[in-house]
């Protein structure tokens, strides 16, 4: 088991080491943090969603901006979509799942504002129409998927694709890239 234990540690820091190096990575980085501070600096909103534990690093990641992340600052205004069960469990009833992210966007983005998608395949029918909606709104669109991105590569203005196809090692990542985000933006708007 030990050995297990040492191993997934392994693959988790290379794959670290990988993302240190890509300075294309870094340079997408910087692009979200501009684009994200200039949103919120408008009076934009930053939108998140997700599926699973995608969902989970949506949530966490929107409550650093509506929260705080290191300062003791304003609010800003930044949503996970899933967070409201009975809007969630009534349009995926009436509707579809398919359609829960896709619809919230159609009745309260704007253009302007940010759309961040997280969906480890780049496959999540529900995560592509939010997209896909996002944009006809004028929306940015940022998506953090796996290695190859599926479907949402077309619906993303900026895609971060983690160069694995292990679920929880691309969400280790989504999470460390995200909170990168966080602090860069929270400092430019904040200094």
């Amino acid at each position: 088991m030990k050995v297990k234990i040492k191993d997934i540690l392994s693959d988790s820091l290379e794959l670290k080491k990988q993302l240190l190096q890509d300075e294309k990575l870094h340079d997408k980085i910087i692009e979200a943090v501009n684009s994200i501070s200039g949103a919120f600096e408008k009076g934009c909103k930053v939108l998140f969603c997700g599926n699973g534990g995608s969902a989970a690093d949506a949530q966490h990641l929107a409550a650093e901006f509506s929260g705080r992340f290191y300062k003791d600052r304003k609010a800003l205004p930044a949503e996970a979509l899933h967070c409201n069960t009975s809007y969630l469990t009534a349009v995926g009833n009436d509707y579809g799942f398919d359609e829960v992210y896709a619809r919230i966007i159609n009745g309260t983005g704007h253009e302007g504002d940010v759309l961040v998608a997280f969906s480890t395949s780049g496959n999540s029918a529900n995560i592509v129409k939010a997209l896909k909606a996002a944009k006809n709104k004028k929306m940015l669109t940022i998506g953090f998927t796996g290695i190859k991105g599926g479907t949402m590569n077309e619906f993303c203005q900026l895609i971060f694709h983690v160069p694995s196809s292990i679920t929880p090692r691309i969400q280790e990542c989504h999470i460390l890239l995200g909170h990168i985000i966080c602090e860069l933006v929270e400092e430019n708007l904040f200094s």
